[in-house]
């Protein structure tokens, strides 16, 4: 029998199968704390990261939406509100208690159509091709499994002349740098255990930021796809990065 192939879940070495029950568990356990552990967890940046990528999305009226491990739901929120009710934004999370959150958080919030939510992994999306003509994915790629067929399946999905915005952690400017994994691995684990009471899980956010791609190669992996056009903006001294790419 082969051996089973091996990825990272923050800094343990793990089959792909542990990876995504372990992934699972993680967030379903910080679920019912996902939103006030963002704010504490940014001292609020998170807002203002998720804003610009909103506002140089050029999603708008009509348009189909993809927001991929959507988690609660903030992005897709205000996505809805670009597209209107002559489009369609799908929450999409492989995590039934992440979206269940999200669901629950729109619904109360009045947000029935144009919103869709489908339980699907990144990997392999159950879309028909050329579908969507923006997919935004906040804070999620460092968790998939496998994040080139991640890429794969975006770019199967996206229509022509469509766009891809991933936001996520990146490595920060050389300055910056001891002062943040101070803070990765000091502080967030210690709002994870008074906040949420998970420690552990919020160790696990910590690693798994540090062992993700740095920008440049995440730009490489991106356009390796198939996308085009790719370049990306620095955020907060490079602790996070906003991607962007086209489907020609």
């Amino acid at each position: 029998m082969s051996a089973q192939k091996k990825t990272h879940f923050g800094y343990q070495e793990v089959t792909w199968d542990q990876k995504q029950d372990k992934v699972n568990a993680v967030f379903d356990s910080v679920a019912n704390h996902y939103d006030i552990m963002n704010d504490l967890m940014s001292f609020g940046l998170h807002r203002l990261w998720k804003k610009f990528t909103l506002d140089i999305s050029h999603v708008r009226k009509g348009q189909c939406v993809l927001d991929l491990a959507g988690g609660s739901g903030d992005l897709t929120q205000r996505l809805a509100e670009k597209t209107g009710q002559e489009g369609l934004v799908v929450l999409a999370d492989i995590n039934a208690s992440m979206l269940k959150r999200g669901r629950e958080r729109l619904l109360n919030r009045g947000y029935l159509q144009p919103v869709q939510y489908a339980q699907v992994n990144a990997e392999c999306l159950p879309f028909e091709a050329n579908t969507f003509d923006c997919i935004t994915m906040g804070f999620g790629l460092r968790n998939v499994r496998d994040k080139e067929a991640a890429l794969r399946s975006m770019f199967q999905v996206t229509k022509p002349g469509g766009r891809i915005m991933i936001l996520e952690f990146s490595k920060p400017r050389a300055i910056l740098d001891p002062l943040f994994q101070t803070y990765l691995f000091s502080v967030l684990p210690f709002l994870g255990k008074v906040i949420a009471k998970d420690a552990d899980s919020y160790r696990y956010l910590a690693e798994s930021i540090r062992v993700h791609p740095d920008a440049e190669t995440l730009k490489q992996m991106i356009e390796k796809t198939g996308f085009r056009d790719c370049h990306y903006h620095r955020l907060s001294g490079g602790i996070v990065a906003l991607h962007i790419a086209f489907k020609y």
